[in-house]
């Protein structure tokens, strides 16, 4: 490099550094930081919101369930025995599934109804994580009455606790002289669990599959399905496949949680794609301040361009050092964004000091989950906007004429 180009080079230097403390430089660097600190923010709240769900539904539900398709399932513990063969089935239970009126003196609530073998429920379900008082052995019959095991808010609203006893009302029943009546067994509240969804907190019960029978009328050793654990939930398409063909004897049917829940899962994907874009236009707005403040440099200094080109300063040189201007007020309103939305972001994830009512949201509280793809995706796209922000104006002082700007000097 020639002594003429180094000088010019090391006097660009100076101008950008004096450019940079500029207002709208400072304008396009909090642009970026605030832009790429919501996206940070949003994009952590919706894949917390989105995991926090995934993992309610999947420890109220299996991951893969297999129902009848004649009713009930008879001949379940073959059954049972062939689906544990199957690669990637990690716990297997069965379940009987109803709906039944709660009556107690405060109220009646239609539930639905559980029955659920204590011994085997733990490998699929996570009842016993989810429980507030008591346990899920307390659900075995305790003296002459059956246990169940309620939700949250369904205690609350009729005022039931541990211990409270309450009629279940069974659809099945007799029909006499005086019409229809429905069969009613008297249960013992045998323990309260809460899930953090309403929706299930509110309106699910638990008890054994013998007393699930017993106040269904099933006759004979039948259960309504399956409820299978796998050791990938991102895998059980192919699990589920596997399954199909190692129980195809079986007249039943094979479903999968992405099945189940496919339309809540891609409505939520789609609300997150559109929040990015969304939010990504705060990115773009800054990277047009940065676009800004190189052109009104270029304006400002036609002329110590043009005596920098004329002693030595070639045209990639001019080119450059502009554009690394514009990158650098990019890369620190990038780290700066980085600086606010981790940290707001952390501490809403530690001490959750957005409460959300639980009656309306599935989640009673504002979950955060950052990923290191999205963070990576984030920095990269905010770091390429303001590159790319920055060709114009460093074309336009490249393509300056020395003579043309130092005409009338």
């Amino acid at each position: 490099m020639r002594f003429e180009t180094f000088i010019a080079l090391r006097y660009l230097f100076a101008l950008r550094k004096q450019s940079f403390i500029s207002v709208i430089s400072l304008f396009a660097v909090c642009g970026v930081a605030l832009g790429v600190g919501a996206l940070i923010i949003v994009i952590g709240v919706m894949n917390g919101f989105s995991t926090d769900l995934r993992d309610k539904i999947l420890g109220v539900n299996a991951h893969i369930l297999v129902t009848s398709l004649r009713g009930g399932i008879k001949d379940y513990k073959e059954l049972t025995d062939e689906t544990t063969k199957v690669p990637g089935v990690i716990g297997v239970t069965p379940f009987i599934y109803s709906e039944v009126m709660l009556s107690t003196r405060t109220g009646v609530k239609g539930v639905v109804l559980r029955g659920i073998d204590p011994a085997t429920s733990d490998a699929v379900l996570s009842l016993s994580k989810d429980m507030v008082s008591g346990n899920v052995e307390n659900i075995e019959s305790r003296g002459d009455l059956p246990g169940i095991i309620i939700g949250s808010e369904l205690a609350k609203r009729l005022g039931l606790t541990q211990g409270s006893e309450v009629n279940l009302l069974s659809p099945s029943g007799r029909s006499g002289s005086a019409g229809f009546t429905p069969k009613v067994r008297k249960f013992i509240v045998a323990g309260v669990f809460r899930t953090g969804m309403f929706e299930y907190d509110s309106s699910l019960g638990y008890v054994t599959i013998d007393a699930a029978r017993d106040l269904l009328g099933f006759k004979g050793d039948v259960v309504s399905g399956l409820e299978i654990s796998v050791d990938d939930v991102y895998n059980v398409e192919q699990i589920s496949n596997d399954l199909r063909s190692r129980i195809g004897s079986f007249t039943v049917y094979v479903r999968h949680w992405q099945e189940m829940n496919a339309n809540l899962f891609a409505a939520l994907e789609l609300e997150k794609s559109a929040m990015f874009i969304i939010l990504a236009m705060i990115v773009l707005v800054g990277s047009f301040s940065i676009v800004t403040t190189l052109v009104m440099l270029v304006i400002q200094k036609t002329k110590d361009i043009a005596v920098l080109m004329s002693i030595g300063a070639d045209v990639k040189s001019i080119r450059r050092i502009f554009m690394f201007q514009g990158t650098f007020i990019g890369l620190v309103g990038t780290l700066l964004g980085f600086m606010i939305g981790v940290p707001v972001s952390l501490l809403l994830k530690k001490y959750q000091f957005i409460k959300l009512p639980s009656n309306v949201y599935p989640v009673d509280y504002l979950p955060v989950r950052l990923e290191a793809f999205d963070m990576i995706f984030i920095g990269v796209a905010a770091f390429l906007l303001c590159f790319l922000a920055t060709i114009y104006p460093a074309r336009r002082a490249a393509a300056l004429s020395p003579s043309d700007a130092l005409r009338y000097e």
